[in-house]
């Protein structure tokens, strides 16, 4: 397809997105549940399509040289779709945050204010590889009222297209809007383009993969984009802990899934306690195949360490890799993860609460833990149900993305007459 063609068929997409947002905010909890019931049984019944389409993705992928691991992200069975389904149907038994009551306020003059979560409207989300996400994006939006339009990567377009189409139709005859579920069906660059331009119908844009991707759609919004960057995770292990849990914590942090946002990236340990606590933990991260990479003070307690670079204090591995560094006290760690972090999850391991308090007071990160393995930021440990992503912005939504973090908020005031001029309403 030419440009224009692509920017005209997107923004027909857009218009149509926008309409079905009103009709969305307008549905009852119950309809929307009622909604996301039917599109997991549709998405049961049309598991013979959907496997048709995936196989046409790993084909591709396997002529492409992809690897084990991305193939098998790319794969489905039967059980996965099922798994899928009953993810939409675990959403469809949430609680609506559409409608809540956040605030409420009378003033003297007898006006009252309240202030009340509303959807946000069109979001656009661009994702890559996992065809999953089609589904989890379009159920959150969906629950919190929002319209959607989703753009996938190239290794997973015939997956996605049939899960998308799946959905909808599933939906609509259960009260679903046309067009409140729509992908993107080519996956040229000027769709990445013409969607994160289309401010005229698009509200919000999220993009969900490598940094690559998010830093060109950042470069390309016309609106607001959430977004999430590295997840270079920090563990400080204070003078006063409780080395028998640091050694816990940190293995499950480190190798409990290391190729995920909030596995641990760096160690910083208090010079205090280093000569004692480096060798036990490198003891238990030998059994797991952790190379450690450390500076002078680590290497010269653990020679077997490999000499850290100035680019390991700010690099996600993702992978079975840690830089160890020793610092001299609380103040120093504060200033080295504030410096080096991709502000997403940090946590210092302590008895010492004074300590704690100020280490989560001070560390400018979205989830900051006490004596916590980071693998706990996530939306469903923190009892979201789901969520859509995690965010390292600050605004407006930070840490992992629930139903809550989709909406906006609306104040509505009501009152008896009241003028702003009050000698007017007198005269009358």
């Amino acid at each position: 397809m030419t440009a224009e063609e692509i920017h005209a068929a997107i923004y027909s997409m857009g218009k149509t997105a926008r309409n079905a947002a009103h009709a969305l905010a307008q549905l009852s909890p119950e309809k929307k549940s009622e909604i996301l019931k039917a599109m997991g049984q549709s998405l049961r019944s049309s598991a013979p399509e959907i496997l048709e389409a995936n196989k046409l993705d790993l084909a591709a992928g396997e002529e492409k040289g992809l690897s084990n691991a991305m193939l098998d992200r790319l794969r489905l069975d039967t059980a996965r779709i099922d798994a899928i389904a009953g993810g939409i149907e675990q959403v469809a038994e949430l609680p609506d945050p559409v409608g809540e009551e956040l605030e409420h306020t009378s003033r003297p003059n007898g006006i009252s204010i309240s202030k009340v979560r509303v959807p946000i409207g069109v979001i656009g989300i661009i994702f890559e590889s996992r065809p999953n996400v089609t589904s989890d994006a379009a159920v959150l939006c969906l629950k919190s009222g929002n319209a959607t339009i989703l753009r996938g990567g190239s290794e997973a377009i015939h997956s996605n297209k049939a899960i998308a189409k799946a959905l909808q139709s599933g939906g609509e005859p259960a009260g679903l809007p046309e067009g409140a579920i729509q992908l993107i069906p080519f996956t040229d660059r000027e769709s990445v383009k013409t969607l994160a331009g289309m401010d005229k119908y698009l509200d919000l844009i999220i993009p969900r993969g490598g940094k690559g991707l998010i830093e060109t759609v950042v470069s390309l919004a016309r609106m607001p984009v959430i977004k999430h960057y590295d997840g270079i995770c920090h563990a400080y292990v204070d003078k006063d802990a409780d080395l028998d849990l640091a050694i816990s914590i940190i293995d499950d942090g480190k190798t409990q899934k290391p190729s995920v946002c909030n596995a641990l990236e760096t160690i910083l340990v208090h010079q205090d306690i280093a000569s004692s606590f480096l060798p036990q933990l490198a003891k238990r991260l030998d059994t797991r195949k952790v190379e450690l990479r450390g500076d002078a003070a680590t290497c010269q307690i653990l020679p077997t360490a490999t000499p850290a670079t100035e680019d390991d204090w700010t690099t996600e591995y993702l992978d079975l890799i840690v830089s160890v560094k020793v610092v001299g006290d609380l103040d120093e760690a504060i200033k080295h993860i504030n410096e080096h972090s991709s502000q997403h999850s940090e946590v210092i391991i302590t008895n010492d609460t004074q300590a704690a308090q100020r280490f989560q007071s001070e560390i400018d990160s979205a989830c900051v833990f006490h004596n916590v393995s980071t693998r706990f930021a996530d939306g469903e440990e923190f009892g979201f149900g789901a969520e859509i992503g995690i965010s390292t912005d600050k605004l407006h939504a930070r840490g992992p993305m629930g139903l809550k973090e989709l909406c906006s908020y609306q104040y509505r005031i009501s009152g008896n007459g009241q003028l702003k001029d009050a000698s007017r309403q007198s005269a009358l």
